[in-house]
């Protein structure tokens, strides 16, 4: 179920990125903005909805959509890569902004999400 939903959240991914790049043009990396707040976003759903006793069928839902599309979907890696080329570019305020809003943004929601709890 992970490998299944991790193989579907990276092909998404993919898609948001090379979409972003024919719509923006920008040195900001917008793709890997998206896919991460829409992960965590819907990560935090998920794992909201699913904070109840799980049964078998949900424990494989929860893997194929929380660890494997989510986690397939959300890229750390591709973000310090980024980021980092930002910073060797010269690009130190855009570097700046994509790390407040990424992080910011994704630890917001989450927040938001289980304030409600």
């Amino acid at each position: 179920m992970v490998f299944l939903g991790g193989g579907l959240g990276a092909v998404v991914r993919f898609f948001i990125a090379k979409s972003s790049i024919q719509l923006f043009e920008s040195n900001f990396p917008i793709g890997t903005l998206v896919s991460n707040i829409v992960a965590s976003v819907l990560l935090g759903v998920l794992v909201h909805q699913f904070n109840i006793r799980l049964d078998a069928t949900q424990k494989a839902l929860y893997l194929f959509l929380v660890i494997g599309f989510c986690g397939g979907l959300s890229t750390f890696s591709t973000f310090s890569m980024e980021t980092f080329e930002l910073l060797k570019h010269g690009n130190v305020g855009i570097a700046i902004l994509n790390i407040v809003i990424s992080v910011g943004v994704g630890v917001g929601v989450l927040a938001m999400l289980f304030k409600q709890q």
